[in-house]
């Protein structure tokens, strides 16, 4: 049994929502929970870690890029209950961020790291609050342009 598996107490996860020139990074996930499914890059934190250090690592370890991190988005609870009891407990904690390094390949948990146009991405049967942490992240970065522009 994986040792994320029931858990008592909630794990901190952080994931990432890397944009570059409109395109948005995602992983297909390599393990539980959701295994195969698309998702952000992010991971668990580790003891002595600060959450945006979590969030840098995870992105590099999950898509080989070094990432820089612009905000944070949101926090997302995932809650998956077996049997009438938790089987996993997550604090999600999601930032945006840019790629300003590396080369892009699948890494540790991901079997898949690639670029998708925001349709692209809409199109896919994505977590709904994943869903959600992308349509916050493409609101940001489009007010961030509008702003630029003024």
């Amino acid at each position: 049994m994986d040792a994320r598996e029931n858990p008592t107490r909630p794990i901190v996860g952080v994931g990432t929502v890397i944009m570059k020139d409109g395109m948005l990074l995602l992983i297909r996930r390599g393990k539980a929970p959701k295994l195969g499914s698309w998702s952000l890059p992010g991971g668990a934190q580790e003891l002595g870690e600060t959450v945006a250090q979590t969030a840098k690592r995870e992105a590099q370890e999950e898509t080989g890029l070094e990432v820089e991190l612009l905000g944070l988005i949101d926090i997302v609870d995932l809650i998956e209950e077996q049997d009438h009891s938790i089987r996993y407990h997550y604090t999600l904690i999601d930032y945006l961020a840019i790629p300003i390094g590396g080369t892009l390949k699948a890494g540790s948990d991901a079997s898949d790291a690639r670029f998708f146009t925001l349709e692209e991405a809409r199109a896919l049967p994505l977590w709904s609050e994943t869903r959600r942490i992308i349509e916050l992240a493409a609101t940001t970065i489009a007010a961030s342009e509008r702003q630029k522009d003024d």
